[in-house]
């Protein structure tokens, strides 16, 4: 499967309104309540918020991002597990944006491509950014979207 126009590239912070201007909109508790008709199947809107907390490496995901993994909503899963479901290429391209992007705290995005537990590949764009703390990075936080 190729990819649609493949993005990758990092972007200062005082851009992120820019670059999350879609999540604004998606980010509401009435699209929370969009359950897909069954586990592995994307809900209407095919997109979630997630955030990382890069002490533990520990996720927080909306329901979007479960389903765009055909994850149970309830499901708790490492990060480790998650970067599991990424194809090679794009598994190795998104670790080298993610460590650029906490050492230098700049946003990314990258579209990768993933196989989730449905089987089928597919194409997600990922929109990162670090949340910083006195100048230190401790949390990643975004939106994936299937593209």
């Amino acid at each position: 499967m190729a990819a649609p126009l493949a993005l990758s590239h990092t972007w200062p912070l005082w851009e992120q309104p820019r670059h999350f201007e879609l999540g604004h909109v998606l980010n509401s508790a009435i699209i929370e309540a969009v359950q897909p008709p069954e586990v592995g199947a994307l809900s209407l809107h095919h997109s979630g918020c997630w955030e990382c907390d890069l002490t533990d490496d520990s996720l927080t995901w909306s329901g979007g991002v479960y389903d765009i993994f055909g994850l149970p909503r309830d499901a708790v899963i490492s990060r480790k597990e998650c970067i599991g479901y990424y194809r090679e290429e794009s598994r190795a391209k998104m670790e080298r944006l993610r460590a650029n992007s906490i050492r230098h705290r700049r946003g990314f995005t990258i579209d990768v491509e993933i196989r989730p537990v449905t089987g089928q590949s597919r194409w997600m764009r990922l929109i990162a950014a670090p949340v910083c703390v006195e100048g230190r990075s401790v949390r990643l936080h975004g939106l994936k979207l299937i593209i």
